[in-house]
């Protein structure tokens, strides 16, 4: 239901929203909010999400993966004992390192940089995106890494050739997880970015509420442009997102 009005709002005029009823259908359905919303720089924003999000799922993925790979499959004690180290990140919440945080990104020479928002979110998606693998990784028979040694392939090819392709629903689980909460911060660009130039949505729909106090459809068009995506991603996997995130658990 909040959904539904949602959606309908952003289809009203400024004036019938205040006239029609809240959950009727709009008398006179209208796509002005949305083009007031790009008017507002809503394209720059929706880009930088993109960007943002798209670098530290991908990073995320390929350090996760990586490291993953080596608990389960060496032999040597160090990698066991890892998955510990990665398990307390779980224990470490954001807003109690966003000081030492904001120290390195200034320290690094890149506050107000798309990537202040992408290394620290890459580094908050590690910890569980190792717990997702390291449990999938798991239940892949030990014969298909042998049979692949016997015929002389290398680490790096075991990884790409089979251990990838079997990591589908992992590998969406943790990119559609991942996904949301990159998508949705907002302390990192709150704290890291200051410029328009480097604002992403949850900061926009943070400034259009003030920009559009009055002008409640054209709120509503913005949070149902910034929605669609994560929606859409969720929609198209969520088979492989229940699979990855149930896989290993049940031994």
């Amino acid at each position: 239901m909040p959904i539904y009005w949602v959606v309908v709002t952003s289809l009203r005029t400024q004036q019938n929203f205040f006239t029609d009823g809240a959950l009727v259908p709009p008398s006179n359905p209208t796509l002005e909010n949305y083009a007031a919303v790009f008017e507002k720089g809503f394209a720059r924003f929706f880009l930088n999400s993109i960007i943002v999000t798209v670098g530290a799922v991908g990073l995320t993925i390929a350090v996760g993966l990586m490291a993953a790979y080596a608990i389960v499959r060496s032999r040597r004690a160090i990698a066991k004992r890892s998955l510990g180290v990665f398990l307390l990140g779980l224990a470490i919440p954001a807003q109690s390192a966003i000081i030492p945080i904001f120290y390195m990104i200034t320290r690094m020479r890149l506050y107000d940089t798309l990537l202040a928002v992408i290394l620290p979110s890459t580094a908050f998606a590690i910890p569980v995106t190792v717990l997702i693998f390291t449990n999938y990784l798991r239940d892949i028979p030990s014969e298909l890494f042998e049979s692949m040694r016997l015929d002389g392939a290398t680490e790096w090819q075991i990884l790409s050739r089979l251990v990838l392709p079997l990591c589908v629903p992992a590998l969406s689980t943790t990119a559609i997880y991942n996904g949301v909460n990159v998508w949705n911060n907002f302390l990192f660009p709150l704290v890291l970015t200051q410029s328009p130039q480097s604002r992403v949505l949850p900061l926009a729909l943070w400034t259009f509420q003030g920009e559009l106090t009055i002008n409640v459809p054209a709120m509503m068009a913005a949070i149902v442009l910034s929605a669609l995506p994560i929606l859409t991603l969720y929609v198209l996997g969520r088979r492989q997102l229940i699979a990855g995130m149930t896989a290993g658990f049940g031994k």
